[in-house]
């Protein structure tokens, strides 16, 4: 194995681990609160400092990345999800709602932070090791990010189940044992100057990036703004209301994630390659994300049925059938910013696109609440087709080439 390929090695299977907790972590409040008797907009509000910290994080941490090196970002970043876990464990079920909320809050800001400064030097790390071929970057970047989210599938289901078996306060406390072993084995295994390079000197130098870049941010936003505008209340709170138990509800989301993950790591052979990179891959990112689109239109009209039979059932499968081209669109737009990014400051590129994906999350967050209580899950359906129609339309202004 060359030290390329032993790195990349390392930097995936960190992230697995720290994505395991965080897709339980998740399911773990979802449902927790949910059996409190939360309102879906109080549930959204859990998670908006989460999304919120993420920016932040993602410009931050790619000029930390950048400033100190790729093994130190990822260590802070899996530390930091250590600390989440145990602040979150340490909610006490007499505090009133006002307090239980401001505490869960800001345990899911540091959460936020962690995932964001964990994945901004993970994708970092892939292009500081994947070398100039655009053939392998994809490959690459296309069986990380496939099974980071069959990983977050599991996790999914893992926070059902152990919410049954452990309770709340159990399955934090075990997760955050188990996570505190890696991030001592990261600095041990990464060369420290991993990522290192000259930082931007100032917040201009910072925002200046290529068309390119700035692009994909844009459609980031919106795409991932319109999976959370369902997934993240919308859904879950939907199939629990039609008669679910918690560990169905789980267990689909972790289906519909492993599988979505999947897709992506397969989307390198679903999409014609290009000895340049961009020439065939953007025109590819504008036919997937024209396809996507239809989707939440037809489960819209749907829904808009009077009396439709088995509502739940049918919403299940169209969301299956909405995972194909997602995760092609999202494996896609995840190897174009690689591809965008300059080569010395990578990582500041990337953390800004995925300060963008952060805002999508937040906005989507936000949207899911205030939607499903507007008019449930077709409202927040049609926000999500709204949204993916931007993001088609910003398709169609990708550059073929990488300057900037």
């Amino acid at each position: 194995m060359t030290a390329a390929a032993r790195n990349y090695a390392v930097v995936t299977a960190a992230y697995w681990g720290f994505t395991l907790t965080d897709g339980a972590l998740r399911m773990l409040v979802l449902l927790h609160f949910f059996r409190l008797g939360y309102s879906p907009f109080t549930l959204a509000f859990l998670f908006l400092l989460y999304e919120a910290a993420g920016i932040v994080a993602n410009l931050g941490g790619g000029w930390l990345a950048t400033r100190f090196g790729i093994p130190r970002m990822l260590a802070t970043g899996l530390s930091l999800q250590v600390a989440g876990l145990l602040m979150l464990s340490a909610l006490d079920p007499g505090w009133g709602a006002a307090a239980s909320v401001a505490w869960v809050v800001a345990a899911q800001g540091i959460a936020g932070v962690a995932k964001d400064l964990t994945k901004t030097a993970s994708k970092s790390a892939i292009k500081a090791t994947a070398g100039a071929a655009a053939g392998q970057l994809f490959r690459w970047v296309a069986w990380f990010t496939g099974s980071k989210n069959a990983m977050k599938g599991v996790g999914f289901f893992l926070g059902g189940l152990l919410l049954e078996w452990a309770g709340f306060r159990g399955a934090l406390w075990l997760m955050a044992g188990l996570l505190a072993t890696i991030p001592l084995a990261i600095l041990l295994a990464l060369p420290a100057e991993l990522g290192r390079a000259g930082a931007s000197r100032s917040m201009r130098e910072l925002f200046a990036k290529n068309p390119g870049v700035n692009l994909l941010a844009a459609a980031r936003i919106a795409l991932f703004g319109a999976r959370d505008v369902w997934f993240v209340v919308g859904l879950p709170v939907f199939l629990y209301a039609q008669g679910w138990s918690f560990p169905e509800v789980g267990g689909f989301l972790a289906a519909w994630t492993i599988g979505y993950g999947a897709i992506q790591a397969a989307a390198p052979s679903l999409v014609q390659r290009s000895a340049d990179g961009l020439s065939r891959e953007v025109p590819a990112a504008r036919l997937w994300a024209g396809l996507l689109v239809a989707v939440p239109v037809v489960l819209t009209l749907f829904l808009a049925v009077p009396f439709a039979p088995r509502a739940d059932l049918v919403v299940a499968a169209g969301l299956a059938i909405f995972a194909v081209p997602f995760a092609v669109n999202s494996s896609l737009h995840s190897y174009l910013i690689l591809a965008y990014a300059g080569s010395k400051k990578a990582a500041e590129d990337i953390g800004f696109y995925y300060a963008a994906n952060a805002a999508g999350r937040l906005g989507g967050t936000l949207l899911s609440g205030l939607l499903y209580q507007a008019g449930g899950l077709a409202a927040c359906l049609a926000g999500s087709a709204v949204l993916l129609a931007a993001v088609w339309a910003t398709t169609f202004r990708l550059p073929l080439t990488p300057g900037r």
